[in-house]
This record gives C-alpha cells, sequence and structure tokens, in this order.
C-alpha cells in the first residue's frame, strides 16, 4: 500500500520544493476534505488518495515557483481551490484570493480555510466580472480560452501585473489573437503523472 504523506513528500522534492511537517499534513487535510465534500459536491471525478495527490496537489504544486515573487493572487473559477489552496498553503505569506460563482464550491473552500487554518486565504463567491481589485498575479486552472480569460479579468490585474495560466494543453493557438501581450508557454513535469501540463504566462508589452 502507498503511503500518500511519502508520495507527496517525494513528488514535491522531486519539484525542488521541501515541505514542512505542517505543510504536509495542511496537504493531507485538504485531500481528506476534497474527498468528504466531494460526495455531497461532485467537485472532482478523482477520488482515489493516489489520484488526488498526483492530479491535483502536486499538479499545483508543479507551478508553485512561478508565483513565489507574488504579494496577492488572485485564482479565477476556483472551483475545489488547485492552485489558490497549494499557494495558500505553501506560502504563508502571500495573500490568495479564491474566486467562484458557485456558492457550493466557495461552501467548501471556506471549510478548507476555517479547517486549515489558512488566514492568508480569501473565498469570494462571485462572478470574475462583478468583481474589483487589484492583484500582481492572476491565475486559473482550465478555466477559459485565453482570450476569454483576458478579456474578463483585464480590469483586476496590477500595472506590473502578470497572467500565469495552468494549462493541460499548449495553447498556441489561443494566444494568437493577444497582441498586446509577451507570451509564454511553460511545460510542466508533476510527478507520477502521465500527461502533459503547461503553464501560460503573459504580460503586457511596455509600450
Amino acid at each position: 500500500m502507498i503511503d500518500v504523506r511519502e508520495m507527496l513528500a517525494k513528488g514535491a522534492e522531486d519539484l525542488g520544493i521541501n515541505l514542512t511537517t505542517e505543510q504536509v499534513e495542511q496537504l493531507i487535510g485538504y485531500k481528506n476534505l476534497l474527498q468528504k465534500w466531494n460526495k455531497v459536491f461532485s467537485l472532482t471525478a478523482i477520488v482515489d488518495d493516489c489520484g488526488i495527490i498526483k492530479t491535483h496537489i502536486l499538479d499545483g504544486l508543479a507551478s508553485a515557483k512561478y508565483f513565489a515573487d507574488s504579494h496577492n493572487v488572485l485564482d479565477v473559477g476556483s472551483g475545489m481551490g488547485v492552485p489558490a489552496v497549494i499557494l495558500a498553503i505553501l506560502f504563508p505569506e502571500l495573500k490568495v484570493v479564491a474566486l467562484d460563482s458557485n456558492s457550493k464550491k466557495t461552501a467548501f473552500l471556506l471549510q478548507v480555510k476555517i479547517e486549515l487554518k489558512l488566514a492568508n486565504l480569501q473565498v469570494v463567491t462571485k462572478r470574475v466580472e462583478q468583481y474589483n481589485n487589484q492583484f500582481d498575479v492572476i491565475t486559473s486552472r482550465a478555466f477559459a480560452s485565453m482570450e476569454l480569460f483576458v478579456q474578463l479579468t483585464q480590469h483586476l490585474l496590477g500595472e506590473n501585473g502578470k497572467y500565469l495560466a495552468l494549462k493541460g494543453e499548449k495553447a498556441h493557438n489561443e494566444l494568437e489573437s493577444l497582441h498586446d501581450w509577451n507570451s509564454e508557454i511553460i511545460e510542466l513535469c508533476v510527478p507520477y503523472l502521465d500527461a502533459q501540463r503547461f503553464l501560460i504566462k503573459l504580460e503586457r508589452n511596455e509600450k
């Protein structure tokens, strides 16, 4: 039988992340809450321990280093909380907002915030068009096409802000219409996961 804590710690180590004992327990606690609430709210189709560790938690950790120099991050359409919850656990000084219009999903995220004692995580139940704040980084995980994502969220991006979008494909064709942005496609390697993952980075062109 696979030890999920060992799998998590080893996977994080492969990504260059040394998790503290507390962080390991928080991430395992997140997994447990996801499994518990999933029975009622259908948050994910992946329900086994190893599947959640590699497909959700390590998947979220794989892009974490690109958020390390940020002050505040908005996760749009946060859903089950990746990457918002992962980032809040990994970077206690980082202010993270998980935004979703689905009240069942935000109820789950609020419970995660309370039980894991994530003081730096804010959960907001709103449509992105109705939300108003400024962020260093705006992220999402398979929320929408890059063009639509930018269109819906530009009012929330700070002056020197950037987009970091988690994707399961390269999305070259999604970037063709974004002429005012510098783009970079970063391939991610997720331990134990036999699937491609990419991070799309967008920054405004300097004029």
